[in-house]
């Protein structure tokens, strides 16, 4: 297991690095000016302004040179200061990052949850009418656009109804808890704001929804097939045949060894949840890192690019490697070389 876990952590060091140097030249080869992006059109008719604005970050030596000290500041932890925020980009993926996890966390709770119960559900009823609108609506979770269910979702609770509140993190007239963890609802719970604690609630239940239906449409699925493949097996028969109740038999026999395929997909779908809320996260104004690397895009800010894309990339590998591990804490069987 250690030396299972030594070799991924050095494969993830040269990942890293590959997708530094991938992000860092396509960003840098993109047909745009970050100069014209950054500057207002009365500093860009002043030719000391611009040259200033170029020397400050660099913007006026070679590519090669650009990034050989990208990767000299790189090396000693530093990923650059931002062009937009003017601060350093991992001081902002700190401010921003805790959002983003607390949001993927609340979706995956809901996509795991659904997602298993709607394919154990769906499996015992194969065929019949349960089944098919389970699987109409895991369907549908992996065909609709994230985008335009969540303008559905925000227009039909908030707007029309008024069940549930408007875009944002949390009441705009509240403060938050300073000196925390960054995670709102961990914050106000122990601080013992519980008012505010409901207010966070219910500003994360429409943006979990809409990012965990996508997720729980997969795990649905991929739970039901599973699980139809399990009972046919020949030692479900034989505990039927012992008399033990078809719950238990579900439960303890055929849940358990169809979850290894289900643990990859929910693992994907959490990265997917980290790397792919860009729109999500601006419909609803959540102060994420989709909506950072959205503004960083559109501001051409080559540090915060490749340094979000730095923390998507070793999200990506930490949880594939926790679901590798996972698979021989489910099944014993499984060996690690």
């Amino acid at each position: 297991m250690i030396r299972f876990i030594g070799r991924r952590l050095l494969f993830l060091l040269f990942l890293l690095f590959g997708v530094a140097l991938f992000v860092f030249i396509l960003s840098h080869l993109v047909p745009s000016d970050p100069v014209a992006a950054n500057l207002s059109q009365s500093a860009m008719s002043n030719p000391a302004i611009v040259a200033a604005f170029k020397a400050k970050w660099g913007l006026d030596r070679s590519l090669f040179s650009q990034l050989i000290l990208y990767f000299q500041h790189l090396l000693t932890g530093d990923l650059g200061t931002s062009i937009r925020t003017g601060k350093p980009v991992l001081d902002d993926l700190m401010q921003f990052f805790p959002a983003t996890i607390e949001l993927s966390l609340v979706a995956m709770m809901i996509a795991l949850i659904l997602g298993i119960l709607f394919g154990i559900i769906s499996s015992i009823y194969r065929n019949k009418s349960v089944d098919h609108v389970i699987r109409t609506v895991s369907i549908s979770g992996v065909s609709i656009p994230s985008f335009w269910f969540a303008l559905i979702m925000l227009y039909v609770f908030s707007s029309l109804l008024g069940i549930t509140p408007g875009p944002g993190r949390i009441d705009p007239r509240a403060s938050t808890p300073e000196g925390g963890t960054g995670l709102l609802l961990i914050d106000t719970l122990f601080s013992g704001n519980f008012q505010l604690f409901g207010d966070v609630v219910m500003h994360l239940i429409l943006p979990g929804t809409v990012l965990g239906f996508f997720t729980m449409g997969l795990i649905a699925r991929q739970t039901r097939s599973n699980l139809l493949e399990v009972m046919s097996m020949d030692y479900i028969r034989t505990a039927r045949s012992k008399g033990l109740k078809e719950s238990a038999v579900i439960v303890n026999h055929a849940l358990a060894n169809s979850m290894i395929p289900v643990i990859t997909v929910a693992g994907m779908g959490f990265c997917n949840l980290l790397g792919g809320m860009v729109l999500v996260e601006n419909i609803f104004a959540w102060p994420g890192i989709g909506q950072y690397a959205y503004l960083s895009a559109v501001s051409l800010d080559f540090p915060a690019i490749c340094g979000v894309s730095l923390l998507i990339a070793f999200i990506y590998v930490v949880i594939n490697l926790l679901i590798d591990i996972l698979y021989g804490v489910i099944d014993p069987r499984v060996r690690y070389r």
